[in-house]
């Protein structure tokens, strides 16, 4: 009968672990910022002419940042626009400090992913863009709040639903361990009966939203947005 010493099992053991494959942390997405340089200095310009209050609201992000009415969704509160449509999360990580810190925001509302999964990028290289920005956030703005607001489905990407449903379960997992991140999930109010995106909340190209797309959107992130400047949202809710 064949015996096994002690260092020879611990070296077994060893050998099968160092065997076993490496995990490896998701890589950020390829990001090309400098074709928004024209956008920065657009919002550059115009905070130099008139600098927004501080301690309010800021909204960054895509297209469907771009299109929000916020005065007339949101006319009692502070809040500034720093949206470039057709932008992915990389570019608002990129442009950090112009888009948000600059303005010392209570509360920073973003919306990205949406175009990245469309350009072919990976759920985990969105969740990785996403933890980058939470990052800078945590950084700069230790104080402020990050309210995510979840990829929309669409009728136009539809086909890509499955990637932005795994884009969502992972970032909505980094909010609920993190009491500086909100997750608003927008994905299952927009759906309708068949599973499906309700055509009702589209404009006319199955993307973009429509006053009334908008209209659930202000009211599912008014609980959690700044209700005047240097007033932080309410606390505690996801």
């Amino acid at each position: 009968m064949t015996k096994f010493t002690l260092p020879c099992l611990f070296t077994g053991v060893l050998t099968f672990l160092l065997a076993l494959p490496t995990p490896v942390a998701a890589e950020r997405s390829p990001c090309e910022p400098a074709k928004w340089k024209g956008d920065i200095a657009a919002f550059e310009r115009q905070d130099a002419a008139c600098p927004p209050a501080q301690g309010g609201n800021v909204f960054v992000g895509s297209s469907s940042i771009r299109l929000w009415d916020l005065p007339k969704a949101l006319p009692t509160l502070p809040t500034v626009n720093r949206r470039f449509g057709g932008s992915e999360l990389c570019d608002s990580v990129h442009w950090f400090d112009v888009l948000v810190a600059r303005h010392r925001p209570r509360v920073v509302v973003l919306y990205a992913g949406d175009n990245d999964i469309a350009g072919g990028k990976t759920a985990a290289q969105v969740h990785a863009d996403f933890g980058a920005f939470a990052a800078k956030m945590n950084e700069s703005l230790p104080e402020a709040r990050l309210v995510y607001i979840a990829i929309k489905p669409s009728i136009a990407r539809w086909n890509a639903a499955p990637a932005m449903r795994e884009a969502n379960t992972l970032i909505a997992a980094d909010c609920a361990r993190d009491d500086q991140l909100t997750f608003v999930d927008v994905w299952k109010p927009m759906l309708g009966v068949d599973g499906k995106p309700r055509p009702e909340l589209f404009r006319d190209d199955g993307l973009h939203l429509n006053d009334e797309g908008y209209r659930l959107w202000t009211d599912l992130l008014r609980p959690h947005i700044a209700t005047r400047s240097g007033a932080g949202a309410p606390t505690g809710t996801r």
